[in-house]
Parts: C-alpha cells; structure tokens; sequence
C-alpha cells in the first residue's frame, strides 16, 4: 500500500478509474467498514487527491491565515461566512448560498445510487463541516503573527484550520474529478462557541430542514482524535433584581447581591454531593455582574453558569438543584428584608446542548478509527461538546474529528499552530468522507 502521502501521478482521474466501492451504506456485501476503507485508500483516484491535497499546501496556509484575520465573535459571522462562501463557490460546488441562520452551505451532488440512496428512495446526504464563529468578542485583534514555524492568533486552530480543512477536500475532490454516491455538503456553521448555542446546528437539523443522514465535524488540530459521544450542558444567566438605594440611607432593602451569594452557596453545597459520585458531571459559575458603587445597594446582580454531564439524568437532576437553590436564596432574603418591596428572580436558560452517543462499533466510527490508524496515528474515542452534538442526539451518525497539525491555546489571544504534517488531518478527512458517501462508478 502506498504510504497516504504519496504523490500518485496526476494523469489518473477518477472519472477513469473509479470503482463502486458499496451495494450498501455498510460497505461491500460480507466487508466491514475498516476493510471498505482499506480497499479505499489505494485507489488512484484518492491517491491522487492525497498528492493535490499536497500541492495545495500553500494556498491552503495562505488562506487560512486570510480568514483567520475576518473576526467571527459570536452572532458577529456573517462577514467570514460571506467570504466563505465565495471560496466554496470558487472550488467548484454545484449549490453555494448562506442560510436564514447563516450558515455557509456548499452542496456538490452524487450520482445517487446505492451508497447514494436512502431506505426510502431518497438521496442520501453526507456532510463535512467546521464552524465559523470563535469564541473572542470583538474587540480581540486576530491579526496572525508568525515566530519561526508557529502561526499565533486567536481562532488560528479553532476553528479556523477546521474550516481550510473542509474547503481544501471540496478542492482536491473538484481538482481529482473524484465523485460521490452521496450528496455531499460542505459547510460552515455558525453559533458553536459560547452563548451561540449550537443555533447553526439547531437549524440545519430542525424539523422539516433537508436531511443530513451523516455528519462529519472538524473541531480541533491534530491526528487521532475521534469524537463520537456528546457531552451535554445547561447554561443559565440569574438575575435578581430590587429597587437598589444608598447603602446607608435604605440600609434595610433586601440585596440582590446578598441573595446572589447565597445562591451561589446553596447551589455548591448540593452540587457538591450530585458530582462526587455516579456518571461524571460538573458546574460552573462563569460570570458575575452588577452594582454601580461600593455605597449602593445593587438594583440588579447576575451571574451565568454552566451545568455538564455525560448523562441526560444526571444534568436534569442538577439543573433542578440549581434552580431549587435560586429559588430558595430569593425566599431568605426577602425574608431578611426591613423595608422596601420584595427582589425578583429572573432565571433565562441560555444554553441546551443535548448529549448522546454513537456506538464504538457503528460503522462510521469504525471507518474514522482505521483512516487514523491507516495514516499513523492511534485513534482515541473521546467525548466533547461539538457541533456533533445535535445530530447525535438525534439518533444521526456523526463524529468531530481534528484538521491535523499541532496546536494548543484554544479560547486564548495566545492560540497557536504549526504546520507540523498538516495535510494529514486533510488527506484523513477526505478519505473519511470519500468512503462513507461511496466513491462512484464512472460514466459509460
């Protein structure tokens, strides 16, 4: 087998050479999907797009520090999916457009048939994605630097290196003239950092959206790495609030700071007891607010917070411990109070992402765990919060994979990456893609 970096010659085509690789979604008829993938990986046609993915290096380093540089805080994307999707038009996809949400959408269409039909008769979709937003507010200076081989700039690796990933396999696929079985969308979504709530996922999968039966993420840098459980969270922003005044003069008004503390403390002292034990959970209180001066009673305090575990049990049970404890802060110290109104409560969930699973043995994790092991890296399952999220709740085989290279500092203004065999984490994601969408046979 030739090494996946090799440089097949450039003269082979896969409208010449290409086999049809699957009666099924599974693979060949008595085949596992590790073997489908196997018997993928030598083709001409592929090898030949693993050597233009090569060539393509430069442009590809070149643009990703260009993209880097359109700032995408959250609910801000707009301009670099704009500019995204002028290069998926450019790389030659047969439908480009920006979604109601603002997703970037490139569709490049099968030739149907089996890997490319659904149970029902219907076309089958794949996808391959990163996202576009960053987690940096707008204000932060993405301009990127570079210290000897290592690129510095915030969203460099996350997810910016994700979406060059994604752009550069529509380029190599277009360049080799391999085809699908499948319908293939190439994306960039929007709203995966922070307080955007998965909202680009939630909309590409709501009800009565066109179907995507398989999904595949790029989030994160390097090689190995495979993300097939979906770590769930709920975020909430608290808020009391009361008429405030002078901190001598109404001494005596209930405190939306005081039962703002309290909170905090209720809510640890039961936490505490829900996470030391049983599936792994966690909390967080993130950011805090409130009050005009040292002498004023705050007229409002607030904080947002974030719930995690691996088990939709587990996360619904402390949520309720979290809102029981709010609940009971406001209660004490309105009970406190000497004068004035009552403080209210305003509880505002912010986030929702749901948790779910693909099984270690589906045959697409299959199929991602022997592409890493075929391009040397030694696969690890792991569980995150990802786009992959949605689509896994929803019973849809997804998994978030990384675009290769070596980087660190994600969520930092000191992000960085290197170009360490980036075209590795490419070539992956294309023979990821490649074999769950089913390369087609040519045209008599």
């Amino acid at each position: 087998m030739h090494a996946p970096t090799s440089v097949a010659s450039h003269a082979v085509r896969a409208v010449a050479g290409a086999v049809l690789l699957a009666a099924t979604p599974g693979g060949l008829a008595g085949q596992t999907a590790s073997e489908d993938v196997r018997a993928l990986v030598d083709h001409p046609a592929v090898q030949n797009a693993f050597g233009i993915i090569e060539e393509l290096e430069p442009r590809t380093i070149r643009e990703l520090i260009e993209l880097t540089q359109v700032p995408a805080p959250p609910f801000m994307e707009a301009e670099r999916a704009r500019v995204y999707a002028e290069w998926l038009r450019e790389a030659g996809a047969d439908s480009v457009f920006i979604d109601e949400e603002g997703n970037a959408v490139a569709i490049r269409y099968g030739r149907g048939g089996a890997r490319g039909s659904t149970d029902d008769g219907g076309r089958r979709t794949v996808a391959l994605s990163g996202h576009l937003d960053t987690v940096f507010p707008e204000d932060i200076d993405v301009t990127v630097s570079q210290r000897g081989d290592t690129l510095f700039a915030p969203g460099i690796g996350d997810d910016t290196r994700g979406l060059m990933a994604v752009i550069t396999v529509l380029r190599a696929l277009e360049a080799s003239g391999i085809e699908t079985q499948a319908d293939v969308r190439f994306i960039g979504t929007v709203g995966e950092e922070g307080l955007g709530d998965l909202r680009g996922m939630k909309y590409l999968f709501r009800e009565g959206a066109d179907p995507i039966h398989t999904w595949i993420d790029v989030d994160g840098t390097g090689l190995g790495r495979i993300v097939n459980r979906g770590l769930g969270s709920h975020r909430y922003r608290v808020t009391f609030r009361g008429p405030g005044g002078h901190s001598w003069g109404a001494f005596g008004l209930a405190s939306p700071a005081h039962a703002l503390g309290r909170g905090i403390r209720h809510f640890q002292d039961v936490a505490d007891t829900l996470t030391r034990s049983g599936f792994r959970t966690s909390y967080n209180v993130g950011r805090l607010g409130g009050g005009t001066s040292v002498n004023a009673i705050p007229f409002e305090a607030w904080m947002e917070v974030d719930m995690r575990s691996v088990s939709d049990e587990s996360l619904a049970r402390i949520d309720a411990a979290f809102q029981a404890s709010m609940r009971r802060a406001l209660a004490e110290e309105n009970a406190l109070r000497r004068a004035g109104p009552e403080i209210e409560l305003e509880l505002d969930q912010i986030g929702d992402r749901p948790s779910g699973e693909v099984a270690d043995d589906h045959p697409l994790v299959e199929r991602a765990r022997e592409v890493m092991r075929l391009f040397g890296a030694d696969p690890q399952l792991a569980r995150s919060s990802t786009d992959s999220n949605i689509p896994i709740s929803l019973g849809i085989p997804a998994v978030t994979i990384g675009s290769g290279g070596v980087g660190s500092g994600a969520h930092s203004p000191g992000e960085w990456w290197i170009n360490r065999d980036g075209h590795l984490g490419i070539q992956a994601g294309l023979l990821l893609l490649v074999s769950e969408a089913g390369l087609a046979e040519p045209i008599p």
